[in-house]
């Protein structure tokens, strides 16, 4: 049973890991003093909740929904729309809502190449009857019925209008306390806002920052499983890419203390219309080359350009509609 001066939370979960789920788990004790702020009226990858049981609310009954991962097939769409029309609130939680993450990447291929491979000739597959997913299928125990595949990947605001967002892959305890605090606070920022991260980029406030040399120049990118890099030294400085000079800051930079480099997974810094774009315009500041084959030999060295600049946000990307879809 709710109560009427609790905040009304719903959690739900579209295409993506389960690490977004895992990170509202991992606030450990926090959890508890959010659960005695707030009734969470519909989680169901946690408690037995049902699509009918939020049909079934007012709309506008519930105060916040918290949404992660990208929209990938018809019912993620439907439950989405259905949470945007019964809430006051939504916020895109993590790295997926936010910009489609590491599933968009399969963007750049069409579904039916995407099918093709994944039932009919990847490796590891044995499907003598070349048998793929139907939507409709008639048995005699009745009609069953699976959810569309959609043609791409889309992030939440592609689908709803999203009111703030919460960055990361997953969002770190806290950095996803401080976004709960704000929304539990009563005094909310702007529409639009990043909630629980920084402002500033993860480079300025890394631990390694003061290693960095005033000029970098880059001849050869290496790659992390090459070698053992320094944990006292700059990434950037032994020839790693390190995407903290352009990812928003707030993570704590935990990748960096497990000595990796960032990777981008908090996304662009504000007035930023595509990380990708951005990423490149860095990469090529920092390339110490001369001539044209130079600069194709450094930018090889980078063993997939696309996804290392994108890695996170392709969906959001403004080539998104431009993209011709790879066949087989």
């Amino acid at each position: 049973m709710t109560s009427p001066t609790k905040v009304k939370v719903a959690f739900y979960w579209n295409a993506s890991c389960g690490g977004c789920e895992e990170a509202i788990v991992d606030l450990g004790e926090d959890l508890f003093k959010v659960l005695e702020a707030v009734d969470i009226v519909f989680w169901p990858v946690a408690f037995d909740f049902k699509i009918e049981d939020v049909e079934k609310l007012p709309d506008g009954s519930i105060d916040v929904a918290i949404i992660n991962g990208g929209i990938r097939f018809s019912e993620h769409e439907k439950v989405v729309k259905l949470l945007r029309k019964k809430s006051k609130i939504v916020v895109a939680y993590g790295s997926c809502a936010c910009e489609g993450c590491i599933p968009s990447l399969a963007n750049l291929w069409s579904k039916s190449s995407i099918m093709d491979y994944v039932y009919l000739k990847a490796p590891s597959v044995v499907n003598e009857g070349n048998v793929l997913p139907m939507e409709h299928v008639r048995t005699d125990a009745g009609d069953l019925e699976l959810p569309a595949f959609l043609d791409t990947l889309k992030t939440l605001d592609q689908v709803i209008d999203v009111d703030y967002y919460v960055p990361g892959c997953p969002p770190t305890p806290k950095v996803t306390l401080k976004a709960i605090e704000t929304l539990l606070s009563g005094n909310l920022p702007p529409k639009g806002e990043v909630l629980g991260a920084s402002k500033r980029a993860l480079c300025e406030t890394c631990h390694l920052n003061e290693t960095k040399p005033e000029k970098l120049a880059i001849s050869e990118f290496k790659r992390p499983h090459l070698f053992i890099p320094d944990p006292k030294k700059c990434f950037l400085a032994q020839g790693l890419l390190c995407m903290g000079p352009v990812t928003r800051g707030g993570c704590e930079a935990v990748c960096i203390k497990a000595n990796m480099p960032c990777s981008g997974c908090f996304g662009p810094l504000d007035n930023v219309l595509d990380f990708g774009a951005r990423a490149l315009s860095f990469i090529a500041s920092i390339i110490d080359q001369k001539d044209e084959e130079g600069i194709k030999r450094t930018l090889g060295s980078i063993a997939d350009l696309v996804g290392q600049v994108y890695k996170f946000s392709l969906a959001k990307s403004l080539l998104k509609d431009s993209i011709k879809r790879k066949e087989g």
